[in-house]
């Protein structure tokens, strides 16, 4: 890791922070501190560097037959921090990899929900998605942000990248699929579903993809022609997830109507139905170790782990108090499993360890392995083995471990992106009594947290973050959020009205150096006099204009068929049936223009209209022309309208208040209580 020392400080200080440095530098994968000058105060920010660890493993490796490692082991002490080893390391300890300390949370300048959370197939990034439809990328070591772009119109709800490192998949809550290279480039944008897309997966040789909507379908897409291949029914409501098994042909689903099922993607056949859940599933996940595995979960506050060999259940996660939302497995672990809760919890299994009730409610159940009729023997219930009850405010969405199995990260709906990791020797105490284990009251009175240092430390993180989130876009020369531009639907400037998309708008001058000062005329449009000069001719002649050309006929109006002229003798008797005057026919001598301050016939002007004053107190209204119409029953009446009288000419009392009737009904007992 590198860092750069600060030019003024104390000679004391640096000598500590140089100390503490070159001692952190050496260990493995761990938290280090680097220092920030901000507003004249200094920050101790985590980063974990593994490059020590990896190299300290590969020095003292030996073939696994023979142990798989010769180095010093890891004890419980500050002391062996420098023998911290990978997890790949020790693939029979997966305790020493449960992720109990809390590294750093991330969030955005404009926060929205954080629905994926993906590590980038090298590790050096992660990959977050929010309901914004916004990807943003964060650094994989020092957990600042790097970049944000916009890349769907509504919210994403699954992000996969293939098995081949070279393409990542993304879907929204529009049904739209998009094709993106590794550097976010977009080369393709499909209609998958019409409804929202939950889930999706790639398949084993990255030819196929599979997708679960809320149209109850899933569909198997192939990936070069974006097509589907085929569609998958028999869910009775909403497919919430899918996962395709990383070296079968074998796609796993979970609805909304409580069921797991497994297909067949060469048939699209139903091979069987997992009944086990008694509500909605929200994660269905494969096993990626050995493959044997699959792992559900449901808002009935349990998740099962079935056997693909016996097609049944041999655990039964407990723990949680509320629905479980998601979940993951540990890349190297193959018994280790993490759950998220939709309380904001944050649970770790270790399957072959049962952690029986802490309360000892229940009675330790042997595993089916372990009993004389596997097949019908009941799913041994497994407590976590670690827990952080408070690592979120709100639901947990997504899970995803690092490649290399150190960290863990966390997307939740408190819009915040959360990292989690292994605690260093030593520090096992400290780490199980901060606010996201027992919560910020108690932490702030046993004094593991300060609140106001929190938020001025939170506070800080935010100012920090929206720094690198402006340096970002300026490298990538993007527009900045709220900011003006000319033209493609951006705001001229100056003005307050937004420009049309695809419409070239005209750059307003400078005045400065080389600009003029001010805004030029707007084009001339055809047939409206400027201020000097003749005006252009319009595009058609106009019947009756002096210089038209003899023979020329104008365009006909649009709707209107020449060789099939209407019948205005017909459309007469129309109005003569429906009680209308009919206008005189075209080219009679009876239709001459109205005078002055009169309206054609059948319009009534309301009273004071421009061109018909009101009339003085006492004087009546001028006499209505013949024909024109009136109130029914031909009444005349004295305000000059007819909207307060009945067809027989009587005039009508005013309508009853409703505040007047609301008062009757509240009288009587009804109405009383405010919605």
């Amino acid at each position: 890791m590198a860092w750069t020392s600060p030019t003024t400080i104390q000679s004391i200080t640096l000598t500590l922070a140089l100390l503490t440095l070159s001692s952190l530098l050496v260990h493995p994968f761990l938290l280090s501190t680097a220092i920030i000058s901000h507003h004249h105060l200094w920050l101790f920010c985590p980063v974990t560097d593994y490059g020590a660890s990896v190299v300290h493993y590969m020095r003292h490796r030996q073939p696994r037959y023979r142990g798989s490692y010769a180095g010093e082991v890891e004890r419980p002490s500050p002391s062996y921090i420098v023998d911290m080893l990978p997890p790949y390391a020790r693939v029979t300890n997966p305790a020493d990899s449960v992720p109990s300390r809390h590294l750093h949370s991330s969030l955005n300048k404009i926060k929205h929900p954080i629905n994926v959370v993906r590590w980038t197939p090298e590790g050096r990034r992660l990959l977050t998605a929010s309901s914004s439809g916004e990807f943003t990328l964060w650094n994989g070591t020092g957990f600042n942000f790097e970049t944000i772009m916009q890349a769907h119109d509504s919210a994403i709800r699954a992000l996969v990248y293939s098995h081949s490192d070279d393409w990542l998949v993304s879907a929204d809550h529009d049904g739209i699929i998009k094709y993106w290279q590794p550097n976010f480039n977009n080369v393709e944008s499909i209609r998958g579903h019409t409804d929202p897309i939950r889930d999706l997966a790639f398949s084993p040789n990255d030819t196929k993809f599979v997708t679960a909507s809320d149209d109850q379908t899933l569909k198997v897409f192939d990936f070069a022609g974006g097509s589907t291949d085929m569609t998958l029914t028999g869910h009775g409501w909403d497919a919430k997830s899918c996962d395709w098994h990383p070296s079968r042909g074998l796609i796993v689903s979970g609805s909304k109507d409580h069921l797991v099922k497994l297909w067949d993607p060469r048939t699209g056949r139903c091979l069987t139905t997992l009944h086990g859940h008694k509500n909605t599933i929200t994660k269905t996940l494969f096993e990626r170790v050995q493959g044997n595995c699959l792992a559900t979960s449901a808002r009935d506050q349990t998740a099962r782990v079935f056997d693909l060999r016996m097609m049944r259940d041999i655990a039964l996660l407990r723990g949680h108090e509320k629905d479980i939302s998601t979940l993951t497995w540990h890349p190297v672990h193959s018994n280790l499993l993490s759950t998220g809760g939709s309380d904001g919890s944050l649970f770790h299994y270790l399957l072959d360890e049962p952690n029986t009730a802490p309360d000892g409610s229940v009675m330790p159940i042997p595993a089916v392995y372990d009993t004389a009729d596997p097949s019908s023997a009941p799913a041994q219930p497994i407590y976590p083995a670690h827990k952080i009850p408070y690592a979120h405010d709100f639901a947990i969405w997504s899970l995803d471990w690092h490649p290399l199995g150190h960290i863990l990260a966390s997307g939740s709906n408190d819009r915040i992106t959360r990292f989690w990791s292994r605690a260093r020797p030593g520090e096992a105490p400290e780490s199980f009594n901060d606010r996201y284990h027992i919560g910020e009251a108690a932490a702030e009175a046993q004094g593991t947290w300060d609140r106001r240092g929190g938020r001025h430390m939170r506070q800080v993180e935010e100012e920090q973050e929206l720094e690198d989130e402006m340096d970002g876009l300026v490298d990538q020369k993007m527009p900045i959020k709220g900011q003006p531009g000319v033209g493609g639907g951006g705001m001229m400037p100056g003005l307050s009205f937004p420009s049309i998309p695809g419409l070239p708008l005209q750059q307003v001058p400078s005045s400065g150096p080389g600009g003029s000062g001010f805004i030029p005329p707007p084009p001339i449009i055809p047939g409206v006099g400027g201020a000097t000069g003749v005006p252009p001719p319009l595009p058609f002649p106009i019947p009756g204009m002096p210089g038209l050309p003899a023979g020329v006929v104008p365009p006909p109006l649009p709707g209107l068929d020449l060789k099939n002229p209407p019948d205005f003798s017909a459309l007469a008797e129309m109005m003569k049936k429906a009680g209308y005057q009919p206008p005189p026919p075209p080219g009679s001598a009876g239709a001459p223009m109205p005078p002055p301050g009169i309206l054609p016939p059948g319009l009534i002007p309301p009273p004071g209209a421009a061109g018909f004053p009101m009339p003085p107190p006492g004087f009546a209204p001028p006499p209505l022309i013949p024909g024109a119409g009136g109130p029914p029953g031909g009444a005349t009446h004295p305000d000059g309208g007819n909207d307060q009288y009945d067809s027989s000419g009587r005039r009508r009392a005013p309508l009853p208040s409703q505040e007047e009737s609301l008062r009757m009904e509240q009288s009587k007992g009804n109405y009383t209580r405010v919605r």
